[in-house]
């Protein structure tokens, strides 16, 4: 049924046609972009590029992977959808797979993205009896109401004032700051194991450890935002997995569906059962399509060793940059295939977008930050291709 979006016009026009048609929330798109294929996107002029960036994320798998797109069609010739007074078999095998990643028992909410995770999340620290919950400076959790609460960036917020909850901001790393804040009023203290819209930053080591420590003293919830390090992204299954805690709650999305629309609140010991009928629900989360395609997902990455191919790709990416010795490049961060380059300059758009002239999709979410979250598919030739370009572009970004 291809032929439903025929691409007709250059991108330019569509562009344009763009623009009249959907509310401007986002700006004007950069591309538009008509096919994928592993780590490659074709634009409607049929340019080609290298996706280093994963659609912030998402495409775990890169675009058009057999296994989801055989997974996802069968399952929608079969049984696309139910509501929640039923149950399908794709919601409870994913939810038991989820759950075989942690070590103590626990239960799912399966949600559309990863902002409705953690308004599920939120709703289950009230079932504490608590209110108040510390979140970190830099922080982003999604842009509804609740969610937003919790993020940080005033630019995302004060349009947006007064916002639910009661919420702290602390500096993001600190644990004397945490726990400080803390005490036995705290319903929930909320962290990303790396910061990445805040551009990729990267806690101390233990830092997770000390958050565990000071919530379980004063009977808190650490609750973990998963979103973007989740599902293999820094080449364990989850970031924290690095400091060999256990949190109460874990939110993912981003690269459980691999394109496909799906979140996940996990809830683990006491956690799980604070949510009961009535307490919260979701239309379409947990929806049969969606949950074979996170299924999916996890039987590839464990099938293929793709944690191991993270890693391995994440750091020779690590060391090309780093080898470069480019004046503009002050260092490169991150985790796995979760990588920030950091520039002695602020001109990481000029750099995005001339390394989308040169074929390549990266992401400036700071001034001085290039973020980069490719497929877990990516080849150290990928890697290689694009280091081969990168001089060129950081030269012409900083003249």
């Amino acid at each position: 049924m291809t032929e439903l979006v025929a691409v007709e016009g250059t991108g330019a026009s569509l562009t344009e046609r763009y623009t009249g048609a959907l509310m401007n929330t986002f700006g004007a798109p950069k591309r538009v972009l008509v096919r994928g294929e592993g780590c490659y996107l074709w634009d409607a002029d049929g340019r080609k590029y290298l996706d280093l960036l994963g659609g912030l994320a998402v495409n775990s798998l890169g675009h058009a992977h057999p296994f989801i797109v055989s997974a996802v069609t069968s399952q929608l010739a079969t049984l696309g959808h139910v509501s929640n007074f039923f149950a399908s078999a794709p919601q409870i095998l994913l939810a038991e797979k989820l759950l075989g990643l942690f070590d103590v028992p626990g239960k799912v909410f399966f949600t559309n993205s990863g902002t409705e995770a953690n308004e599920a999340a939120f709703k289950i620290t009230r079932r504490t009896g608590r209110t108040k919950i510390i979140s970190t400076i830099g922080a982003f959790h999604g842009r509804t109401m609740g969610a937003l609460a919790l993020t940080y960036k005033p630019a995302y917020r004060e349009l947006f004032a007064p916002l639910p909850g009661d919420v702290t901001f602390v500096p993001y790393g600190d644990a004397e700051a945490l726990a400080a804040a803390v005490d036995d009023q705290t319903a929930a203290v909320i962290l990303e194991p790396i910061q990445g819209e805040n551009g990729v930053v990267v806690p101390p080591p233990g830092y997770l450890s000390k958050a565990r420590e000071i919530t379980s003293e004063h009977g808190a919830l650490l609750w973990l935002d998963e979103i973007q390090t989740g599902i293999g992204r820094t080449g364990d299954w989850f970031a924290f997995n690095a400091e060999g805690i256990t949190p109460d709650l874990v939110t993912v999305a981003k690269g459980l569906g691999a394109g496909i629309p799906i979140g996940a609140c996990i809830g683990l010991g006491a956690a799980a059962d604070l949510l009961q009928p009535g307490n919260h629900g979701t239309t379409f989360g947990g929806n049969p399509v969606a949950a074979i395609a996170g299924l999916a997902v996890l039987t590839v990455i464990e099938r293929d060793g793709l944690l191991n191919n993270v890693v391995a790709v994440g750091n020779h990416l690590v060391k090309s940059i780093e080898a470069l010795d480019h004046p503009l490049v002050a260092g490169v961060r991150g985790r796995g295939l979760l990588l920030a380059i950091e520039l002695t300059q602020p001109v990481s758009d000029k750099v995005a977008d001339l390394a989308l002239q040169a074929g390549f999709v990266i992401n400036n979410p700071v001034p001085t930050i290039i973020r980069m979250a490719p497929p877990y598919i990516l080849t150290k030739a990928d890697v290689d291709s694009f280091v081969a370009a990168l001089p060129a572009i950081l030269t012409e970004a900083s003249a």
